[in-house]
């Protein structure tokens, strides 16, 4: 029967949309948590220098971030459907590709082509959300995908040790192959085509190349500034080089726009409190989250000796969290308002990450299960209003870029986490270890390469005879040492953070669109693609 949307109402088979969205979500969020687990055997199946390593997954952050306000930008002009089939089909082909390589640079290639897939299907998907969806019902299908995204971040490196530990390194990519065919099948089944996007005059924007070009050259600019900056250094000529490129291109970006026919986006809507202080809100959360993430995995891995499996299984907590406090996030959204919730979510980080702020080489797993299922909660409860307020300010026709705005900041937050906590963590580690192994008394040809790392002093430990213990002991309480003091500073940020939407976000009298925006009563949803009875 073909069946046809009521547009008040929603669309019939929006229940249906909500899943197929989610599991899109999901393909490509676990992709790049499954593949943090399979870089030990990268390296050691395609002979792959830590650089090389750095590369297979910067290649598809670049390729990601660069292209995604471009790919919204596109599904909103010739159709969101579209444009995530099209982000399916180049992902699940880049991930065949992957699996295939026979050296580190294919595998850095295919992975570029993933992240160009990727940019395509993460805006369609929650643009296609708040289209098929009515108002009332919005709130909620936000707060499922954003559940979905959070559980996929530590569900993803329990997969990854599950397929590592019964087969070979191109597992954690044909994994995505029958997952983006099913995705792709139930996406042509049910998800509507809907009507083509239209200006405030009523036609069809033209794409605004020049502005496409300057966004994408400004992220790719600014995200690989931020990522080398830890091994650089943040003073770095190239680094301050790209940094004042990102802003120069982005201060073009924003004059085009303003006087643009049809501009990539409408830059003054973030002149919307609610816009702009969620958006923040978002990139604080995974600012906090990447960056213990950093230290946490290690901890788990290298100073308590958890295979990546195990080490996966000991965060599920944080995802079990996530699961119970997404879907309460909107009636407390609606109850409450964005302004008390989004700040508790923070507030619920930053209690999360001062619990783990005092753990030990030694410390039980139930201490290190509160911590991150507290971190949870707080993702949980801020993640669906976050994105809802960023969402709900924009007209239809805009939706598409909007999600991109959403995954950006989700995208730069988490870059900015990894390498800011990252740098202190690594700066605190070497100067903690130098001052142990002089207490100890370690030779200065055990102590050089052993400063570099953690895993670098595991694998000097290995070979330091009757000083393995002495070498082992001072990296593991140097590391512990360094991680807490990098929890702390992402703890102090997302208390900052639950201070500032505090007091940026409108209240609840006050949440009203942005003057340019044009409300609209209902989403423009056309006929959807006939399905068999």
């Amino acid at each position: 029967m073909s069946v046809t949307a009521n547009p008040a109402a929603g669309h019939p088979r929006r229940r249906q949309v909500l899943g197929v969205m989610c599991l899109s979500l999901l393909i490509v969020v676990v992709d790049n948590t499954v593949l943090n687990t399979a870089l030990p055997s990268l390296a050691k199946a395609l002979h792959a220098s830590s650089t090389d390593l750095q590369w297979i997954t910067d290649g598809y952050t670049l390729a990601f971030a660069a292209l995604l306000i471009v790919a919204g930008a596109l599904g909103d002009r010739f159709g969101r459907r579209g444009a995530l089939l099209l982000g399916l089909t180049i992902f699940g082909a880049g991930s065949v590709a992957a699996a295939l390589s026979g050296s580190a640079e294919a595998l850095i290639a295919c992975r570029a082509v993933m992240g160009v897939g990727g940019a395509f299907v993460m805006p369609a998907t929650l643009s296609i959300l708040t289209s098929v969806f009515p108002a009332k019902e919005r709130a909620g299908a936000i707060a499922a995908w954003s559940g979905v995204a959070g559980i996929a971040i530590v569900v993803g490196p329990t997969l990854g040790g599950f397929l590592l530990e019964h087969f070979s390194w191109s597992s954690v990519f044909w994994i995505n192959v029958p997952l983006v065919a099913v995705a792709l099948v139930a996406v042509v089944t049910v998800v509507p085509t809907m009507s083509p996007q239209v200006s405030a005059t009523g036609r069809r924007p033209r794409l605004d190349v020049g502005g496409a070009v300057l966004s994408a050259l400004g992220m790719l600019a600014l995200i690989d500034a931020v990522i080398e900056a830890g091994d650089r250094g943040w003073t770095a000529r190239l680094t301050l080089a790209e940094l004042v490129g990102a802003a120069v291109l982005f201060a073009a970006f924003i004059a085009r726009e303003l006087t643009a026919a049809d501009p990539l986006i409408d830059v003054r809507i973030f002149a919307n409190r609610a816009f702009s202080a969620a958006a923040g809100s978002v990139a604080l959360i995974f600012f906090a989250l990447f960056g213990s993430l950093f230290g946490l995995t290690q901890y788990l891995q290298l100073v308590h000796g958890y295979s990546p499996l195990s080490a996966g299984l000991r965060a599920l907590p944080f995802a079990a969290a996530v699961l119970v406090a997404a879907p309460l996030s909107s009636p407390l959204a609606a109850r409450l308002g964005a302004r008390i919730v989004i700040p508790a979510g923070l507030l619920f980080m930053g209690a999360g990450l001062l619990s783990l702020h005092n753990l030990t080489p030694t410390t039980g797993v139930v201490h290190v299960s509160v911590g991150v299922a507290l971190m949870g909660t707080g993702m949980g409860l801020a993640l669906a209003p976050a994105g809802e307020s960023i969402m709900s300010v924009l007209p239809e026709r805009e939706r598409g870029v909007g999600s991109a705005v959403n995954d950006t900041v989700q995208e730069l937050g988490g870059s900015l986490g990894v390498a800011v906590i990252g740098s202190l963590v690594t700066a605190a580690y070497r100067t903690n270890f130098t001052s142990a192994a002089a207490d100890a008394h370690l030779p200065g040809a055990i102590v050089q390469p052993a400063r570099g790392s953690i895993a670098a002093a595991d694998a000097t430990a290995a070979q330091a005879g009757p000083y393995a213990a002495s070498v082992t002991d001072a990296a593991h309480q140097a590391f512990t040492n360094a991680m807490t003091h990098g929890f702390l500073v992402a703890a102090l940020v997302a208390v900052a953070g639950a201070a500032l939407t505090a007091w940026a976000l409108p209240g609840r009298a006050d949440r009203r669109p942005a003057k340019h925006v044009a409300t609209e009563a209902a989403p423009q949803i056309g006929e959807a693609v006939p399905v068999s009875s």
